[in-house]
């Protein structure tokens, strides 16, 4: 697996297995809050960030990509270049929080880089099932790729990116299987970018997060992106923060793992001084990592 230089005061190894933890460690693992002083600073720097946003930048507002009320997304396109390529982020917040409003931080970065930026928005746990964000992620890609053209930007070199949930709903779009059904190709997503995600939810039926998604084992089959796997051409640039927990870096690195023995070209590498939170603030800065990890996935 290919990797950028890792930061050198990292966590020890974590387990292999999470079956071995006790519920008290799980519940620590998959509490990402947690593990910041002050969260609501930290989700505040998303929403103030996206105001400066579309205080500044030309943009489309409340496009429907479906007949939901919680079915639009934002769009910033590149001034003067119809064919932009696109970068799509999809919110964190555990599926049950944020929304696009707090999700358009780095288009100034990547409009000003020559790369269009989207946004969506979806269903909220509990009010929905999980399966349902899964679709409406998967639906609002599909209608990309086929309102490209009027919309400016060139859907032929689309890259999808995720944080915490967000990367989970991102790695669902990247997975195989579903694109015939919706009409579009299998390469309809080129590559992606998921940061602090979580791609197994076995263990999450024994942490908090099970009493707002009332996980059934058979959900956890049917929604884990390490069920299902991209097709074997998708490239993936896998994201950790160093204040991540163990957990959080074990489910990717498997899913690394797991995507590079298929034959997906996989960058795995962990971002030194940032937390669960902040490491997605690095999209707002053309010499980060994660603004490099899009550009090299859009170059080809």
């Amino acid at each position: 697996m290919r990797c950028w230089p890792r930061a050198t005061n990292s966590r020890k190894a974590w387990v292999s297995d999470w079956r071995k933890l006790d519920t008290g460690t799980l519940e620590r693992e998959y509490n990402a809050r947690a593990t910041v002083p002050d969260i609501d600073a930290e989700l505040r720097a998303y929403r103030d960030g996206s105001t400066l946003m579309y205080q500044r930048l030309p943009h489309r507002r409340g496009l429907p990509y479906g007949p939901g009320a919680d079915e639009t997304l934002d769009l910033f396109p590149v001034p003067g270049r119809p064919d932009a390529r696109l970068f799509l982020f999809i919110h964190g917040g555990y599926w049950r929080a944020l929304c696009k409003e707090d999700s358009v931080f780095m288009a100034e970065n990547f409009t000003s880089l020559g790369v269009a930026v989207a946004a969506l928005d979806y269903s909220l746990a509990p009010a929905v099932p999980l399966s349902l964000m899964v679709d409406q992620c998967r639906r609002a890609v599909a209608w990309l790729h086929r309102q490209g053209g009027d919309l400016g930007v060139d859907t032929r070199r689309m890259v999808v990116a995720g944080s915490s949930a967000g990367a989970h709903l991102a790695a669902m779009v990247l997975a195989a299987g579903w694109q015939a059904g919706l009409g579009v190709p299998d390469d309809v997503v080129s590559g992606g970018v998921l940061v602090s995600g979580l791609y197994d939810l076995a263990p999450l039926r024994h942490a908090l997060p099970q009493s707002w998604l009332h996980l059934s084992e058979p959900d956890v089959q049917a929604l884990s992106p390490q069920q299902h796997l991209p097709g074997p051409a998708r490239r993936l640039h896998m994201v950790v923060a160093l204040r991540d927990t163990g957990e959080f870096k074990r489910q990717s690195r498997d899913y690394a793992r797991a995507c590079e023995a298929i034959g997906c070209p996989t960058t795995f590498y962990e971002v030194d001084g940032r937390n669960h939170f902040d490491v997605i603030l690095d999209w707002t800065r053309p010499d980060s990592a994660l603004t490099r990890s899009v550009l090299a996935l859009l170059a080809t």
